[in-house]
């Protein structure tokens, strides 16, 4: 890996290795993923004049060598792993290896660029984690309630004391979300800056301010995009098909979706929006989404501008 034009590298990451593609046709190489691993790999990718480092999104097996490629200034793009394999398809590649995928992911940076992003903090990553958790809790605790209703009544006392110790978990873990929001004077702001908005409450506000650090800084078709409230359009010649969402962050979708329940009763802007949707003819579900996408742009607004004083200005 010496001194050469710009390139394009793919790493494949796993929970031990790094597979490590240059360029689309270039060398490969592996390396532990360790801290002297991921030392050595950044090292040996500053010494060339890399063009966009790409990795795929492996549930956090990557954090540490995108934060390592950040902090050395690299260009690192974190891509969806759907994305690219749907791009290997395209190109032909249908066996799968993690060399393999390592020279996907090279020919993927080369063809597609996409757009490096900056990472999020470690205070964001813990609080996202922290949200992570609580929506698993809130999935244990349905499924044990659901059990009860039909497990034979020796089972219940059992299950009745799971139940009450995940709700004490839960109380822990919404208690440190709290002192998060409250240790970080920005976090804090922005948390009483989208409280102030009709139908947003506490837990939409956290879910925002963790899951969705980009909110303020892009425009209202980016931030749509990203969350995955962009409709696609499905037209081919004089076919005209439905506009459906897809992708983006399903863990701020489902926040945004309580909220606009709530919103299209107390909230003026959407309440009105929505029933002028419907009196339209819209589908309650179309309208619903439409809401959705229109409160998001509200949030999206009212950080970048730093204010709220009334619901017509955002």
């Amino acid at each position: 890996m010496s001194n050469a034009a710009p390139v394009f590298v793919g790493i494949d990451v796993s929970k031990e290795q790094l597979d490590v593609a240059v360029g689309s046709d270039g060398p490969e190489v592996s390396f532990a993923n360790e801290e002297n691993g991921i030392a050595n790999l950044v090292a040996e990718l500053r010494a060339r004049n890399g063009a966009l480092v790409v990795l795929e999104a492996t549930g956090g097996f990557e954090l540490p060598l995108a934060a390592a490629l950040a902090a050395a200034h690299l260009p690192v793009a974190i891509v969806n792993p759907r994305q690219v394999r749907e791009f290997a398809r395209a190109t032909g590649q249908l066996a799968k290896t993690d060399r393999i995928d390592a020279r996907v992911l090279a020919l993927f940076a080369e063809r597609i660029r996409p757009e490096p992003r900056t990472l999020p903090s470690e205070a964001t990553r813990v609080l996202d984690a922290l949200l992570s958790r609580r929506r698993q809790l809130l999935d244990m605790i349905t499924a044990e309630h659901n059990r009860l209703g039909f497990a034979p009544k020796a089972l219940h006392k059992g299950i009745t004391k799971h139940i009450r110790w995940l709700q004490r978990e839960l109380e822990a873990v919404d208690r440190d979300i709290g002192k998060s929001i409250q240790a970080s004077p920005l976090w804090r702001a922005q948390d009483d800056l989208l409280r102030s908005i009709p139908s947003i409450g506490p837990v939409t506000s956290r879910t925002m301010i963790g899951a969705l650090p980009e909110l303020g800084t892009l425009n209202r078709r980016q931030i749509a995009k990203l969350v995955g409230l962009a409709p696609f359009a499905r037209d081919s010649g004089k076919f005209r098909g439905k506009r459906r969402i897809a992708g983006g962050r399903s863990d701020v979708r489902k926040a945004l979706y309580m909220s606009t329940l709530v919103a299209t009763r107390h909230n003026p802007i959407i309440r009105v929006f929505y029933q002028r949707l419907v009196a339209a003819g819209k589908p309650k579900k179309v309208a619903l989404t439409a809401c959705m996408r229109k409160l998001l742009t509200i949030l999206n607004a009212v950080v970048r501008t730093g204010s709220y004083s009334h619901p017509q200005q955002a």
